[in-house]
């Protein structure tokens, strides 16, 4: 265990209290939900804003230790008997000094919780500048471990394809710049659909995140994309449990 997991490794040093929402992915071909994606805030619903402006170099280690191990035990107490929807956690590359020491804390509340490692999703936002090789080292260390990965806002930063040459996360979360008003945009589409079929060769499963309009929906289902997530289907909900399904009128399943 590194030095700096040494002075850090309880988790302790952010004093800011918050709490968890959830906003659903949606599964559009069966309306069940595929994750629950956990996004800070504030004890009284206030934006994450309010939480992130408090973090920095010194705490930033025990914010994402926070975070990860909040995030499961709040969606534990939310899960129903049968759910099988994973729990998708945002963690910060550079909050990570060595991966499987950092992690300890992660496993204590899972195995505490019972909440199964296979339905635990890793994602980070590539617009987050980091060293590839430490994210690469990251995500091939959660995978071995059991967890599943994704990349956040695909598209939008850093890393891009030269991370996806090296490793192939389950998830991939298109950014929402390029679905933003894709219905009337046909340069968005084109480019949404070779980035579908990519993903599809590499055995990666695509989201496409804030969908915000009934015709956004439709022109990303009309290219085949199942998993989405957006306010058109569901906000955030604190520390509950969202919808456990479509209803139907939001309900187009693919052919």
């Amino acid at each position: 265990m590194s030095t700096a997991c040494q002075g850090c490794r309880n988790g302790t040093g952010f004093d800011v209290p918050f709490t968890m929402a959830f906003q659903p992915i949606f599964d559009l071909a069966s309306g069940a939900i595929f994750a629950r994606e956990a996004l800070v805030r504030g004890v009284n619903g206030e934006g994450a804003a309010s939480i992130l402006s408090a973090v920095d170099e010194t705490n930033r280690y025990a914010f994402d230790q926070q975070c990860r191990v909040k995030a499961i035990e709040l969606a534990t107490l939310a899960r129903q008997p049968g759910d099988a929807a994973g729990l998708s956690i945002n963690f910060m590359p550079n909050a990570v000094y060595e991966p499987r020491a950092c992690i300890r804390l992660t496993l204590d509340a899972a195995t505490r919780t019972g909440f199964p490692l296979n339905q635990i999703i890793f994602e980070f936002t590539e617009t987050e500048r980091v060293d590839n090789e430490h994210v690469l080292k990251i995500l091939r260390t959660y995978r071995d471990i059991g967890f599943k990965t994704a990349i956040d806002d695909f598209g939008a930063g850093h890393a891009g394809l030269s991370l996806l040459a090296r490793f192939q996360p389950d998830i991939v979360k298109i950014d929402m710049d390029l679905i933003r008003g894709i219905d009337a945009e046909p340069v968005k589409r084109t480019i949404l659909r070779n980035l579908l079929t990519l993903l599809e060769d590499l055995a990666i499963a695509p989201v496409c995140e804030g969908v915000e309009t009934l015709a956004e929906l439709a022109a990303i289902q009309d290219l085949g994309v199942r998993l989405v997530q957006g306010y058109v289907l569901a906000r955030p909900a604190l520390t509950h449990a969202p919808p456990n399904a479509l209803s139907a009128p939001l309900k187009r399943t693919a052919a």
